[in-house]
């Protein structure tokens, strides 16, 4: 059974752990975690942790009328998972601007680490599409955390 999400201080950083357990969908043909699905637990890993933090998706998109959407992002696959692998999806903000901030995600599994990643996110405004301010009161909650 997967732990619960754990949201810590790590030294001086902090970091937001999400459990994926790897199911029968998320492989190949190989019986290996597809590479486009890390993408997907990475994105789970950000959106529980914003959630985590007050901040809902849905709420952000209705209130204030952004959304975050991923502007680039570099990743290295370093060892396989497999199906039923207990995984944690690791998620550090390394910066945070006006309207973007990066995250160094990986992926473990016990103290393996199976992936390496960094991402970028910009706030978009969605009337206009096109960047936008991060608002003040999650700029503030997310500083705390910087």
């Amino acid at each position: 059974m997967p732990s619960a999400m754990q949201h810590q201080l790590s030294g001086a950083r902090a970091h937001f752990v999400l459990p994926v357990r790897v199911y029968y969908e998320d492989t190949d043909a190989a019986g290996i975690v597809y590479y486009a699905t890390y993408l997907r637990y990475l994105e789970r890993a950000r959106t529980e942790w914003l959630r985590e933090l007050g901040f809902n998706q849905s709420r952000l998109a209705e209130r204030h009328g952004i959304a975050f959407a991923v502007r680039s992002l570099g990743v290295d696959y370093l060892r396989p998972a497999r199906l039923d692998d207990l995984l944690d999806v690791v998620s550090e903000i390394e910066s945070l601007g006006r309207a973007q901030m990066a995250f160094a995600q990986t992926v473990r599994r016990g103290d393996e680490t199976l992936l390496r990643s960094s991402v970028r996110v910009v706030c978009v405004d969605l009337a206009r599409m096109k960047p936008a301010e991060i608002p003040e009161d999650i700029r503030s909650r997310l500083e705390d955390l910087t």
